[in-house]
């Protein structure tokens, strides 16, 4: 292989989005350019929040061969894989934590690809420039979050993996629509969710949906205020804006998808998605009132619905909330890999890793046995 350049990009659409797209299937929506670009131009990513974008690119000559949208990180807000322990521990022994560099998505705690290449060959040197850049920066550590599976080869020893718990729907068995779905459960869990659905509808309450190309400036308004009122409920800083909202709504028309209930023509409650190539991506919600299964149908059923219409076979709906398995939502590993500067640390930290994976799988276990689905014996 021909050398390569690094560079770091502080900058997104300094990078030309057709040269960053060439780089990934298009499928996952949060490392689209204009995502990733967006967060930068309206507001969203801060450094006195910690965000400083560095993202790690490889060239030939002037041709675009390797990416990682990646960020200078002087805290762990927004990630959602914890590593305040860590953090402590160097603090303990009078060293520097922060910064470190992050590859990951903000806000959004979401599997996808995090190293962008044209090949594996490419992908492979540019773990390798990630490396150099940790060890000449004189950062403390490197992290990969919410890395696919199948970037599992790529990762050498040196890398600690980590692995955590999501609840999400898959429809293996080819479903075609609610009735389907449901009939696969249990009588139990299928008369619950027919409850509660049945509880939404005699409140007088029904949903439009709306892709961004669809919605008006009302509906992204609408959104954003019941985004803000959940971060204001739990007392927490909004980081999205709505000139964010805007900006999906005219860059990613048909990948914006919000959920609106609406109750004599007025908005009540929204859930707001993102559609990628077969999965659709829960990520926040809001309600301007308390009703009984308001928030399940909203951000549950509504979901899984237009998933069934428009023939996706995921749903991701969001980190934690082991409530999800009895609507349909199965524990599932996510991974994350980190590399760690200081060999002492290290080797420390890697058995920490290790035991930590051992108690996430046993977890797993337990949590599966608690599926919503009936059990079919082999013929």
């Amino acid at each position: 292989m021909a050398a390569l350049e690094t560079r770091v990009v502080g900058v997104l659409s300094d990078i030309p989005a057709d040269d960053w797209d060439a780089l990934h299937d298009g499928c996952n929506p949060f490392v689209a350019h204009s995502f990733l670009a967006g967060l930068e131009t309206t507001g969203c990513l801060r450094p006195d929040w910690g965000w400083t974008p560095q993202h790690l690119t490889l060239w030939d000559g002037e041709a675009l061969v390797a990416a990682a949208p990646a960020y200078l990180k002087e805290n762990s807000h927004g990630e959602f894989v914890f590593d305040h322990a860590w953090a402590h521990a160097y603090a303990r022994h009078g060293l520097d934590y922060f910064p470190k560099w992050l590859a990951a998505v903000p806000y959004s705690p979401v599997t996808g690809p995090r190293l962008l290449a044209r090949n594996a060959d490419v992908r492979m040197a540019l773990l390798q420039a990630i490396t150099a850049h940790l060890r000449g920066a004189g950062l403390s550590s490197a992290h990969v979050n919410f890395h696919t599976e199948a970037d599992d080869a790529t990762f050498d020893a040196d890398w600690m993996l980590r692995e955590d718990i999501q609840f999400h729907w898959h429809n293996d068995a080819g479903w075609n629509t609610f009735d389907d779905f449901l009939g696969a459960m249990d009588s139990k869990h299928r008369k619950n969710i027919r409850q509660e659905r049945r509880k939404v509808r005699d409140a007088g309450i029904g949903f439009r949906i709306v892709h961004g190309d669809e919605a008006s400036d009302d509906d992204l308004k609408a959104m954003h205020g019941f985004y803000l009122q959940t971060f204001a409920e739990y007392g927490n800083s909004p980081a999205f804006t709505l000139d964010f909202l805007r900006h999906l709504a005219r860059q990613m028309p048909r990948q914006l998808v919000i959920f609106l209930a609406e109750r004599d023509g007025a908005s009540i409650a929204g859930a707001l998605c993102l559609r990628g190539g077969d999965t659709l991506y829960g990520r926040y919600w809001g309600a301007s009132e308390l009703q009984a299964g308001l928030h399940f149908e909203t951000c549950y059923y509504q979901g899984i619905d237009y998933c069934l219409r428009e023939g996706l076979t995921a749903f991701e709906p969001g980190a934690q909330g082991r409530h999800k398995i009895a609507r349909g939502f199965l524990p599932t590993l996510v991974r994350s890999r980190h590399r760690v500067a200081d060999p002492r640390f290290a080797m420390a930290l890697s058995g920490w890793c290790a035991q930590e994976r051992h108690s996430i799988r046993q977890h797993l276990v337990q949590l599966a046995s608690h599926s919503p689905f009936r059990q079919i014996d082999p013929a």
